[in-house]
């Protein structure tokens, strides 16, 4: 029987943690999740340490979709890092450039992609996402955010004095935002395949709009 406890108080059904395991996705779950999907790509967002594209990769995988990290598509185009965009032409040219290629890659359908941080905060890339594709919050506390980063000193964002305190701010405005998304799973410190089986088992279910996974 399902907990309440372990469910989210907020409407929309909820997958119990307690009924998942560490193995693989059931071949019923991920059969379960590709015809709700159709052709609609599965977006992960969520803050910069989130996972997004470790997790993305290994769901990719488990749902025998193609794979795309926006970050990566826009440093091969433009034949520059990130940080160089950044330090080049801003944050709001880089913003725009963004969100042209989600745009872009929405369009192409059936994929799992991961955008940056900053994406799904454009109100116009928030509606293509509403209408066009199923998105997913890696949702993660400061902690695990920060020993996470700062394993990347390269992160443009956390280029001042007080990183956590900057990380703390990002998470203050953007969380609100995030909260959109249509499923939020909790990233922490666990083996990824358990992160993907969360995710499955939520795109698997009827009506998912707002499923959630509460880790305990």
């Amino acid at each position: 029987m399902t907990d309440p406890a372990s469910c989210a108080t907020e409407p929309g059904p909820c997958v119990p943690r307690e009924t998942m395991t560490d193995t693989d996705a059931p071949a019923h779950s991920l059969a379960q999740a590709l015809e709700r999907l159709g052709s609609r790509p599965v977006v992960l967002v969520g803050l910069m340490g989130a996972g997004k594209t470790t997790v993305g990769r290994r769901l990719a995988q488990a749902l025998n979709l193609p794979f795309v990290d926006t970050d990566g598509e826009i440093e091969a185009a433009s034949r520059m890092s990130v940080s160089e965009l950044f330090a080049a032409y801003g944050e709001p040219e880089f913003r725009a450039l963004e969100a042209r290629v989600v745009a872009r890659l929405v369009e192409a359908g059936s994929q799992v992609i991961a955008t940056g941080g900053g994406a799904f905060m454009s109100e116009a890339t928030r509606r293509l996402l509403r209408e066009r594709a199923t998105t997913v919050w890696l949702r993660a506390e400061i902690d695990v955010l920060m020993e996470r980063v700062l394993k990347r000193p390269t992160r443009p964002l956390l280029q001042t004095t007080d990183p956590r305190q900057t990380m703390l701010q990002l998470m203050e405005r953007r969380y609100p935002i995030y909260a959109e998304a249509d499923i939020h799973v909790e990233s922490r410190n666990v083996r990824r395949e358990q992160i993907v089986r969360e995710i499955v088992d939520a795109l698997a279910v009827p009506h998912n709009r707002r499923a959630e996974v509460i880790a305990s």
